[in-house]
């Protein structure tokens, strides 16, 4: 550190600013570089054996076209949510659902957890119009006194 560096590249520096205009990235790692070499050839043979009723490429095919779902739709009828009040009747549903076995505990605790970002959402906003309303209210009273 006791050197200052020049700038914007310390004395000596014969390339100039930078890589090279047209210079090549750095190739990433050696899996990378037979992947980009043989990728496509391995997945063309992949795909000819699965056509030829290899179960093997078949599987490894399908897996990578149609992937298992993790999470499985849950169709719920839920009231539109506007106020708090519709977050309790809508919480109470999923609970019942929950109860009669039509929804999981892991689904409903999911569920339960997006209503409860809702209601954090509704709260925030009745909150900010509470506040713009005592705004509002100071504002005319200091008109009021001022007159």
């Amino acid at each position: 550190m006791s050197q200052a560096r020049g700038r914007p590249f310390a004395a000596g520096n014969t390339m100039g600013r930078g890589r090279p205009r047209g210079s090549p990235n750095k190739s990433g790692s050696p899996e990378q570089d037979l992947l980009n070499d043989y990728g496509a050839k391995l997945m063309l043979k992949c795909i000819s054996l699965a056509g030829q009723g290899d179960i093997g490429a078949m599987r490894l095919c399908m897996e990578r076209i149609l992937p298992v779902r993790r999470d499985a739709l849950v169709r719920v009828r839920l009231p539109r949510i506007g106020t708090v009040q519709d977050i309790h009747r809508a919480a109470e549903q999923v609970m019942q659902g929950m109860g009669r076995g039509k929804i999981t505990a892991t689904d409903g605790e999911k569920m339960m957890n997006v209503l409860q970002m809702r209601s954090r959402i509704i709260d925030s906003g009745e909150v900010e119009s509470r506040i713009a309303k005592l705004e509002q209210s100071i504002a005319g009273d200091k008109h009021f006194r001022a007159a």
